[in-house]
């Protein structure tokens, strides 16, 4: 199996594309995504869901942490309590693996960073956000020949649609549930 990564520059619409391909699937999709967290209109923070329910505080504004990425303190407890526990149990018992975002915030843990390694080495398929800037770690997973990297772009969202979706057919070879579900998707 392989693993297919959305990149873009932030706001284009990664992780919504992402969650309508897990709408329409009746996979066991497991793992966790990432989401802006705003007050007063401006961006204060980024929060942590796994595909399950749990959620923590990624990063924020503020946050007293040892590890920054410009403003924001990273929650590397509640990363690590989310993110990688939801990544370990979805190499464990989901279909699909979901990984958004594999960034500069989520790569202050080692723990994560093996995570995404043994992910990829799971022999389940794996589809994500990656982050377009360069970075060791973020240049060791595109560079693997198990993975497949699309940008998107503003007004090419169809296309990359569909395009995820034909690579998801591939990876399942027909077998596991309808891409066109029209009953919610199952979630570990």
């Amino acid at each position: 199996m392989g693993a297919l990564f959305l990149t873009g520059r932030p706001g284009v619409g990664k992780t919504t594309l992402l969650m309508r391909v897990l709408e329409g699937t009746k996979l066991r999709a497991g793992g966790f995504y990432t989401q802006e967290v705003r007050e007063g209109g401006g961006r204060v923070g980024f929060r942590i869901r796994s595909l399950s329910g749990e959620e923590g505080t990624l990063a924020r504004k503020g946050l007293g942490s040892p590890c920054r990425v410009g403003r924001y303190g990273v929650n590397v407890e509640d990363l690590e309590r989310v993110g990688v526990a939801a990544l370990e149990k979805a190499i464990a018992e989901a279909e699909l693996i979901v990984v958004d975002e594999v960034a500069t915030m989520e790569l202050c843990s080692e723990r994560f960073k093996e995570a995404v390694r043994k992910a990829l080495d799971s022999g389940k398929p794996v589809l994500g956000t990656i982050q377009m800037k360069s970075h060791p770690f973020l240049d060791e997973v595109r560079s693997r020949s198990d993975v497949r990297v699309l940008e998107v772009k503003e007004g090419k969202e169809r296309e990359i649609l569909e395009e995820v979706k034909g690579w998801l057919t591939e990876q399942i070879g027909g077998h596991h549930g309808d891409l066109e579900g029209k009953g919610s998707s199952r979630r570990s």
